[in-house]
């Protein structure tokens, strides 16, 4: 529950397709068509701020993070990473990693900014089970 006393949509729900998982956390994909290869790190316990894990959890959330930003630009070759953790909606601590291209909908805003164009194409496709095995050499047994 959040402090509003509403259900956590992240405690509810796994949030996405589940491409790896663990103990502390779970990595899905936003199933988002023009941001193929956006994934979040969604940590399981209900936590509303990093600084209220312990050191150990923050590094090892935090390995799990920089591990997804590597097969993601490894597998999708985009132009920059998008790096976020708001929890404004949904106070929860999950991170965004999102892929950018200088030509896709938003740039150079954030994907929830203003649209400037279409879209792009060319970007690889990239199957989720291709995903989940990029995912599982990258992060081996972090944070099992």
């Amino acid at each position: 529950m959040d402090n509003s006393g509403k259900a956590c949509e992240l405690c509810a729900t796994t949030g996405g397709e589940v491409l790896w998982q663990s103990s502390l956390c779970r990595v899905i994909r936003v199933a988002d068509p023009h941001y193929p290869g956006f994934c979040r790190v969604i940590l399981n316990a209900h936590v509303r701020e990093m600084t209220d894990l312990d050191a150990g959890q923050r590094r090892q959330l935090m390995d799990v993070v920089f591990a997804v930003e590597g097969v993601v630009r490894a597998l999708f070759k985009p132009d920059k990473i998008n790096l976020a953790s708001f929890g404004n909606m949904v106070p929860h601590v999950h991170w965004h990693v999102i892929p950018r291209w200088q030509d896709d909908r938003h740039f150079p805003e954030p994907i929830w900014g203003a649209v400037h164009r279409d879209g792009i194409v060319g970007i690889p496709e990239v199957d989720d089970a291709s995903l989940v095995a990029a995912l599982a050499l990258a992060l081996g047994t972090v944070g099992q």
